[in-house]
């Protein structure tokens, strides 16, 4: 589904029906260097399951047009906009990494448009290495390899790779690959960037009003738990209902654990909640 956003032509993905309207809508938004696919799963399950769905590429990622834009506020304001140009009134916000900045500045900024937030793989503040910067700015492909080795907890975790030809890395890595090829130079950088100078995710996160999933992986090297405690306190002492699921993963959850990412963010979209004040 191509969306005008802005003037430019922004692509999201719909879950493999046509988005309605009229229906709970879900918005998914992908981490640094990625596009919609990382969502496949789960994305196509909440489709066939009574969502309307939207998974973003972000402006300059994948189908979507540039440029990249370069603050989380920014684009945390575009995925509003894109929400205005699907027609949705409001949506179940799902943000990975990167990602999760987004989705949490959106729902705080924009709380009438977001009903429920969750964020996977998450951490405030979100911090890059130096080492990590300088590769992505100056040899890409060292940077995706870095990332690769740092995302994944196995080389061959199950039920996701269930025979050989299933590899996690080669399958990130090219991915990765293709949106950099598709992409603006430096765009890894960019998004790094982005993440690196957020300096207001506890300020937001204390401003959000919806409740939160936090969904981590416990062997999460690039976002571990602990780096997310911050956030679900902050939230947790505004008044506002956080629930943190932990499952054995590395920093790609949706890769590594794809069945039980989907029971908790599908089990968290369809949970009654009290009427908001």
């Amino acid at each position: 589904m191509i969306l005008d956003v802005h003037g430019k032509a922004a692509y999201a993905y719909t879950g493999g029906k046509a988005f309605d309207a009229s229906r709970p809508a879900a918005v998914f938004i992908h981490g640094a260097e990625h596009d919609h696919s990382v969502w496949a799963l789960q994305t196509r399950y909440f489709a066939h399951h009574g969502f309307g769905v939207l998974a973003l590429d972000l402006p300059g990622h994948g189908r979507s047009d540039g440029p990249a834009l370069r603050d989380v506020a920014s684009l945390a304001d575009w995925v509003i906009a894109a929400l205005d140009a699907a027609g949705a009134r409001e949506a179940l916000v799902i943000g990975h990494s990167m990602g999760s900045l987004i989705a949490m500045d959106a729902a705080a900024r924009h709380p009438a448009r977001v009903s429920k937030l969750a964020l996977v793989a998450t951490a405030v503040p979100m911090a890059v290495s130096d080492a990590l910067l300088d590769a992505a700015r100056e040899h890409e492909p060292q940077a995706i390899d870095m990332v690769n080795q740092w995302s994944h907890s196995t080389i061959a975790a199950k039920p996701s790779s269930p025979a050989p030809g299933f590899w996690l890395h080669g399958m990130n890595q090219r991915l990765m690959e293709r949106v950099s090829a598709r992409g603006e130079g430096q765009l890894f950088h960019t998004d790094f960037t982005a993440c690196n100078a957020y300096a207001d995710g506890l300020e937001r996160a204390a401003a959000v009003r919806c409740p939160v999933l936090v969904l981590c992986g416990r062997r999460d090297l690039m976002t571990p738990p602990k780096a997310a405690r911050a956030v679900a306190i902050a939230m947790s002492k505004a008044g506002v209902q956080v629930d943190t699921v932990s499952l054995d993963a590395g920093h790609a959850l949706m890769a590594e654990q794809p069945d039980a990412t989907l029971d908790a963010l599908f089990g968290f979209a369809t949970r009654q909640e009290h009427a908001r004040e």
